[in-house]
């Protein structure tokens, strides 16, 4: 006999590059405006000012090369390509030094965005959920072992749409470092193996619709793709 009402949900998980093995996921906390360019296209300040957050449920995982639906609630619809870092040790109240070591591995990413609920939400103050935090609003590619790369500092990230560049930049282009925004994360919560870290995207976000076929780079990582479906 089983001790809940309803089946509990399977377990979001990440594949693992050359492994069999996955990597099992409880959080999601994602970098607002960590490039300074991408910062002055949304109306922000790129000064060097302590990062901010947001997160995302586990449950909106998606794995790249997939297709998904047009999220329903948008006209608006933009991708984000992001360096995503997977944490594989506890850290807390630590050093961006301490926390280098606490870097398990590295995947890319997109963080998916319905543009004008978080426009609507910024200008009445409100939290960004409805606009970051939907299903299959974190795309991610199977994940390479630090142990593998060592510590990203630099390498491009680019993202294109039916073939176009759309998105272009360098990882050396982030305001935060990753042991920084580890660090500083560390400050708020007890970071666990299982929290995922989507460390924010260069200028030239924009609008998917269905049919669109994106496809994503970072030098060193495995090469993303998603396929825009029809909305349900």
């Amino acid at each position: 006999m089983s001790d809940y009402i309803f089946p509990p949900a399977p377990q979001p998980s990440v594949a693992v590059h050359g492994s069999e093995a996955r990597y099992a996921v409880a959080r999601i906390f994602c970098v607002g405006r960590n490039y300074a360019a991408h910062a002055r296209e949304m109306g922000g300040n790129p000064d060097r000012e302590p990062p901010f957050y947001f997160t995302k449920p586990a449950s909106a995982l998606v794995a790249s090369g997939a297709t998904i639906a047009y999220p329903p609630g948008t006209k608006n619809y933009h991708y984000e390509m992001e360096l995503v870092i997977a944490i594989g040790a506890p850290v807390f109240k630590v050093t961006p030094e301490v926390a280098r070591a606490a870097v398990w591995g590295y995947a890319a990413g997109l963080d998916m965005t319905r543009r004008d609920l978080q426009a609507e939400a910024k200008a009445a103050g409100r939290p960004w959920d409805t606009a970051k935090g939907f299903e299959q609003s974190a795309v991610i590619t199977p994940l390479t072992r630090a142990s593998r790369l060592g510590e990203l500092k630099s390498g491009a990230i680019t993202l294109a749409v039916n073939g176009t560049e759309k998105q272009r930049g360098d990882l050396a282009d982030m305001i935060w470092s990753v042991p920084e925004i580890v660090a500083n994360l560390s400050q708020y919560y007890h970071l666990q193996p299982g929290d995922l870290i989507y460390t924010g995207t260069p200028e030239g976000v924009g609008a998917v619709k269905p049919g669109d076929v994106i496809s994503g780079e970072i030098a060193g990582l495995d090469r993303l793709s998603l396929t825009i479906a029809d909305p349900e």
